[in-house]
């Protein structure tokens, strides 16, 4: 209890001594919001964008250990200098330094026996976190370990107790499978190594220096496990070593630069941004640059919505974190070392999380590091052919889906952010949209990812369509006609998989609809969701998808049945769905749009009450964020929408308007942006009206440029639902002015497998549009083929393909559908019960003579689980 008070002492000195202002936008942030349930943060020290992420590690293993450290551990292993923030998989940990006394131990004990090596208990009432601050007593030992960092060397402050003698163990096998490790003593204060691993990012390669401020009195280096040697370097792919220091002196302290690059770019990062021994001195340092990010967005609100705020904008300025040296030298995607021009180097882009908020969000308060960003990303591609996707260590990780990186690049292009070379740009984004993998190879080819293609596939569709639109706004842009036509017709692919009696996003196999078939299902046809939950994922478009459900009030009635259903899901569990009001799912990003889109149907009293709702998610507890932190997704969410808008299509420069929970906010740019809230109690939280620079503002979004040229937006807030922003002319639009595209038609009844004859019946997306034609004998349809008018009698094995016409002579993509005869004579019983997930075409899949592929996720396995296959064969 003493340390409590200590701590608690230490924090209101802080805040006293500050004169400049009442208090420092630091105190308001608690980083350990998100250590708790799934948020997978970690609450250690580092930099803005920094390289090191110097945080404990209480657990070695499991999803909720994915950053290393979980609020519900009691266990300490040690301190290590790479941590992921809120991601769903597991990686780095590089480089762990445990402070101990007594007999050393080299082995830190496992999940199941944590308390038999060097790992010590903690406390979190003897436990603090500030940014660039982290301070715990290891009770084991009654060591006070302090934290702090530079851009990119970690800072250790241990107290030892009086005449103790002090050990500190240097593990390199920690968490990751070692590929090669190294560690060599090169004076009496100092030693460097490095850590080749592979895990996530499967060739990662961490280079170290550590400095102690006392000399070495014992050493040793032990080899896998219970090998010690008596040399002043050893190699290995399990290594570990341990040093000891005179109980003179109670207090110690290390310094540790890493690098991506090679050891002596370890040293001049750590020689040029640590070069004296005053911990107090890079705890101020560290503080202040948070500082300088944190007062970017100064807000009035209460204590609690101050606390959610900034640490909301802490998290997300943890990631992306520079790569590149202080000489400028980085490791490139082809694993060789360049050298910078100017700007920095990142790594850890969580395209498919962040894409959507927190890279617009940086488009406003970070200009100058977005186009870094996309000078990382071109760099990449120079270096590989490929933009990245999920970039982690200079190894592409091929993690999610999309090719997102084209809406980061034309996002930043539309508003301005323009210092990077256009045409390469687009060659890139194209490059990736037209990559030689199924997915992708078949999209082209099919107008849609078929099931058959690939995993997934309803997402991807829709993914890849929202991606091409941005890649045709680009070609646009500068002038490309024929790219931007191409792509503005693939940007519409995603019509090609609506169903309209469902009206929603289905996938398809062999030319028809997958059944059986419900919203609530969570398949292998979604990504990490259903069809609920993408039911309205088209963010360029939704004036066409709006006409596909045939009108607004379809769209808002649908909303509706999303916000107000059962929250239960069915089908496969998925961690990552968390966070439900009916179907809609916070805790997951493709969901994070939807609430705005009532304004898109002139209703935007209904996104202002469902955003009241979800802002419950949030609060200042360790489990205060309701599902993965996504590197700074999660979020970049709450600090737009707590401001009043959100970006619900990046790439078209503009902001929707929500419902504000703070009271005043101030965006320090070149010119400051003010945001006031009028409200005389909390439960007025309907825009009743708003001004901008004191004038009437009657629309229900806000550009850009608005912002940026500065200026004050008053929301004036009421208990009730308004008129505001409901007249025409007044609500955001997202549309393709494009008539050229043609959905395909689809197969609605027809068995695939049949012993007599089937009937075949044929529909498209809209019969007073479209015309039908087909053959049956494989060829390509044309207007010269057959017209479909009514359902087809088919009785022998053939490939039915179909097109549809519009009136101009456009045609759509072929969907053909293969049909097999049987020999009457086979039959099957099945006596037990396969998934409804995987039927395989039903009853008859194991005779059919239809044989499926290699992945289980494309649409001919049928599937038993629990359960033994047990059938009758005649």
């Amino acid at each position: 209890m003493k340390y409590h008070l200590v701590l608690v002492a230490l924090t209101m000195l802080f805040i006293m001594c500050n004169k400049k202002s009442e208090v420092k936008y630091v105190f308001y942030v608690n980083p350990f919001i998100g250590t708790g349930g799934h948020g997978h943060t970690y609450p250690g020290a580092t930099y803005p964008f920094g390289m090191v992420q110097l945080s404990p590690d209480t657990r070695l293993e499991g999803w909720d250990g994915c950053s290393g450290y979980h609020y519900s551990d009691s266990i300490i292993f040690g301190f290590s200098h790479t941590h992921l923030s809120g991601t769903g998989v597991s990686d780095y940990g590089d480089i762990l330094l445990m402070p101990t006394t007594g007999k050393v131990q080299v082995l830190p004990g496992t999940n199941e026996d944590k308390y038999d090596g060097y790992a010590s208990r903690f406390s979190h009432q003897q436990e603090k976190a500030l940014p660039g601050y982290y301070k715990v007593v290891l009770q084991k030992y009654n060591i006070i370990a302090e934290l702090t960092c530079t851009q990119r060397v970690g800072i250790h402050r241990y107290s030892f107790p009086q005449k103790q003698n002090q050990n500190v163990i240097i593990d390199l096998n920690h968490r990751d499978e070692v590929i090669e490790a190294y560690i060599r003593f090169v004076s009496d204060n100092e030693i460097e190594g490095y850590r080749f691993s592979k895990a996530w990012a499967t060739n990662q390669k961490t280079f170290f220096v550590i400095q102690f401020s006392k000399p070495i009195i014992n050493k040793g280096i032990v080899l896998n496990d219970n090998q010690l040697i008596s040399n002043n370097e050893a190699k290995g792919n399990n290594l570990r070593a341990f040093v000891n220091f005179s109980p003179n002196n109670t207090n110690l302290m290390v310094k540790v630069g890493i690098s991506f690059v090679d050891i002596n770019g370890a040293r001049k990062n750590l020689t040029e941004e640590a070069s004296c021994w005053n911990f107090d001195k890079y705890v101020d340092k560290a503080q202040s640059a948070w500082e300088n990010i944190l007062n970017k967005i100064e807000i009035d609100a209460d204590s609690i919505t101050k606390n959610i705020f900034y640490t909301a904008l802490y998290h997300c300025y943890t990631q992306p974190n520079i790569f590149n040296d202080v000489d400028k030298r980085y490791r490139g995607r082809d694993q060789k070392i360049h050298t910078l021009q100017r700007g920095h180097y990142y790594t850890v882009f969580s395209l498919w999380d962040t894409y959507r908020a927190w890279h617009p969000l940086m488009t406003i308060l970070e200009p100058q590091a977005t186009n870094d960003f996309i000078q990382t990303f071109l760099l990449q591609y120079e270096q590989t052919k490929l933009l990245p996707v999920w970039e982690l260590a200079s190894n592409e990780t091929n993690c999610m889906i999309g090719y997102h990186a084209a809406s980061v690049i034309y996002d930043a292009w539309q508003k301005g952010i323009r210092n990077f070379n256009a045409y390469q740009a687009l060659d890139a984004m194209k490059t990736m949209a037209t990559r030689d993998i199924p997915s992708l190879k078949n999209y082209e080819q099919h107008g849609c990812v078929l099931v058959s293609d690939d995993g997934e596939s309803v997402s991807k569709t829709l993914e890849y369509a929202y991606d091409d639109w941005c890649i045709a706004q680009m070609a646009k842009s500068i002038h490309n006609t024929n790219d931007y036509e191409h792509y503005l017709q693939r940007s519409q692919y995603f019509k090609n998989l609506f169903d309209p009696e469902t009206k929603f996003f289905r996938a398809k196999l062999n030319g028809s609809f997958v059944k059986p078939f419900s919203p609530y299902d969570v398949t292998f046809h979604y990504t990490e969701a259903n069809a609920w939950q993408y039911a309205c994922y088209v963010p360029h478009d939704i004036s066409g998808l709006i006409e596909l459900l045939c009108g607004n009030d379809s769209l808002e009635a649908r909303l509706d049945s999303l916000f107000n259903t059962q929250s239960k899901t069915t089908g496969r569990n998925q961690p990552d769905i968390t966070g439900l009001i009916g179907q809609y799912a916070h805790g997951n990003e493709p969901s994070h749009h939807l609430a705005y889109l009532y304004n898109y149907i002139r209703k935007p009293f209904k996104t202002q009450k469902i955003l009241n709702k979800i802002y419950s998610f949030y609060t200042s507890q360790p489990d205060g964020l309701i599902g993965n932190e996504d590197c700074g997704q999660m979020s970049a969410w709450y600090v737009f929408s707590a401001l009043g808008f959100y970006p619900v299509c990046p790439g078209d420069s503009l902001y929707v308007i929500g419902t504000p929970i703070v009271e005043k906010a101030s965006i320090h740019l070149e010119r400051t942006f003010n945001i006031e809230t009028h409200r005389a109690s909390p439960q007025d939280i309907y825009i009743q009206k708003v001004t901008l620079n004191g004038k009437p503002y009657y629309k229900s979004y806000i550009s850009h440029q608005t912002i940026l040229k500065g200026g004050k937006l008053d929301f004036y807030m009421g208990s009730k639902p308004s008129q505001w922003a409901t007249d025409r002319g007044q609500y955001p639009v997202s549309s393709i002015n494009n008539n050229t595209f043609v959905p395909m038609p689809y197969y609605k009844e027809g068995i695939r497998a049949f012993k007599n004859k089937t009937t075949i019946t044929l529909n498209s997306l809209d019969s007073t549009q479209y015309r039908i034609y087909y053959t049956c004998d494989g060829s390509n349809p044309t207007e010269q083929s057959l017209l479909y008018t009514k359902p087809l009698i088919i009785d022998s094995t053939c490939a039915i393909k179909a097109i549809c016409v519009d009136n101009l002579h456009h045609y759509s993509h072929i969907c053909q559908f293969k049909v097999n005869k049987l020999d009457p004579l086979k039959t099957i019983k099945i006596l037990s019960s396969y998934s409804s997930e995987y039927t395989g075409g039903g009853d008859i899949a194991l005779i059919d003579g239809i044989i499926g592929t290699t992945d289980f996720r494309t649409g001919e396995w049928q599937g038993y689980q629990d359960t033994d296959l047990v059938a009758i064969i005649d």
